[in-house]
């Protein structure tokens, strides 16, 4: 692994800290996932498909995209003593292969009692057009 992840304590993170980070969703990447997941849906995987639809061209799965949130918690916002306990989703709409995405978390709550902090997690793509958001509580351990 060469990417270096943050090492946040608890008591450093503050409400209101924020992290992001961007990533261009390729053609490889998703027939990765597809390989992964076993999710073929032809709106993702058949490029002559997808332009028979509303879509036009081949789309990212939603939950291919989520998946940056792991990155998100894991590397940058707590990083390293991170254990993700929940996250939320909501798709307003598609990414498409070939969007540089924008994934972003920010810090609004940070509970004493049980070492969890809440963010704000939102991902959007290159014009501004939010594609997923929701919100995510991340244990911060100790060792």
């Amino acid at each position: 692994m060469n990417e270096k992840y943050n090492e946040y304590t608890f008591d450093e993170i503050k409400i209101g800290m924020k992290k992001t980070f961007q990533v261009t969703i390729t053609e490889s990447m998703e027939n990765d996932f597809a390989k992964l997941s076993g999710n073929y849906n032809p709106l993702a995987s058949n490029a002559e498909y997808a332009a028979t639809t509303t879509f036009k061209k081949r789309i990212s799965p939603g939950m291919f995209t989520a998946i940056f949130f792991s990155r998100l918690v894991g590397m940058y916002l707590p990083g390293k003593r991170a254990l993700l306990f929940s996250q939320s989703l909501n798709f307003p709409n598609v990414c498409f292969i070939g969007d540089t995405i924008t994934v972003e978390g920010e810090v609004i709550d940070k509970s004493i009692a049980s070492k969890m902090i809440t963010l704000n997690t939102v991902i959007t793509n290159q014009i501004g057009k939010k594609l997923i958001y929701g919100k995510a509580r991340v244990i911060i351990r100790e060792d």
